[in-house]
């Protein structure tokens, strides 16, 4: 009968060499791109929050009557944290670290709920962003591991 293992080819003696890691393949780059796309998305929402806290009067509703229940006080710090939690996970993305890679696929998620929910006003806007977060939470989930720290 023919053996159907493959035999190692480590003898006694020689040095042990541990198998060697899957080498990573196009896919870390961008996933390093959703880690600098959070940085920026996170910039845009700070920016967005610090507006909305000192100039009150600056965002207006639209003319087909689709308004924020909340303060924009309120509003503004809630986009000011999501901004700065984000700013933090495409930090920790680009360093590699596995719980910037769960953490951004969260604020890509919730960014893109959040962007379902206003499709009505700002369409082109909110298709762009809905578009970019799908790309960040496939590049996350699918390819995530590829730059996670060794």
């Amino acid at each position: 009968m023919s053996e159907t293992r493959q035999r190692s080819s480590y003898t006694a003696g020689e040095p042990y060499e541990a198998p060697s890691r899957r080498e990573d393949t196009a896919w870390a780059g961008f996933v390093l791109y959703s880690g600098i796309l959070l940085l920026m998305i996170g910039g845009f929402q700070a920016i967005e929050g610090l507006v909305a806290i000192f100039k009150e009067d600056y965002y207006l509703v639209t003319r087909n009557g689709l308004m924020i229940s909340v303060d924009y006080t309120a509003w503004g710090w809630t986009h000011l944290l999501i901004g700065v939690v984000a700013i933090a996970a495409g930090f920790g993305i680009i360093l590699g670290r596995m719980w910037a890679i769960v953490v951004g696929i969260i604020i890509a998620v919730v960014s893109a709920l959040v962007n379902i929910a206003f499709l009505p006003a700002y369409p082109i806007w909110s298709t762009i962003v809905i578009a970019l977060d799908v790309l960040v939470i496939y590049a996350l989930t699918v390819h995530g591991r590829e730059v996670t720290s060794r």
